[in-house]
């Protein structure tokens, strides 16, 4: 009995993973706008998924947005990839983190190097 492995043709792949980074950051931004309502910001940062340069405190409410928006995105994510994907959940979660870091480095000209958004990232992957 031979183990099989059905691999998905690569155009399958790349479209599922592009409608995964679609979803998150539309899941990011629905979180983002709930939460700037909320907590009553009355500036919101357009950049906020690729802002690690904000002051990481509790009194600080506009971290506390961008921190909560990206937890419940991943947590809201990693539930719909579940339902939507039902196999391969941590190769498309993965590969969107990977591409959040990279879209984030692009946007900010700069590589995260902020141990506060590292830890905020690790929780959910």
């Amino acid at each position: 009995m031979a183990l099989q492995v059905r691999v998905a043709p690569s155009k399958v792949v790349l479209q599922n993973l592009l409608i995964r980074v679609i979803l998150f950051y539309t899941v990011y931004y629905v979180a983002l706008g709930m939460y700037w309502v909320m907590l009553k910001v009355y500036v919101l940062d357009v950049l906020a998924p690729s802002d690690f340069k904000t002051n990481p405190s509790w009194l600080n409410t506009n971290y506390k947005v961008l921190l909560v928006s990206s937890e419940v995105a991943y947590f809201v994510c990693r539930l719909l990839f579940v339902l939507v994907v039902e196999e391969w959940v941590w190769d498309y979660g993965i590969s969107v983190t990977i591409l959040h870091v990279a879209i984030t480095s692009t946007v900010m000209l700069e590589f995260p190097l902020t141990s506060h958004w590292w830890a905020a990232l690790g929780v959910y992957i």
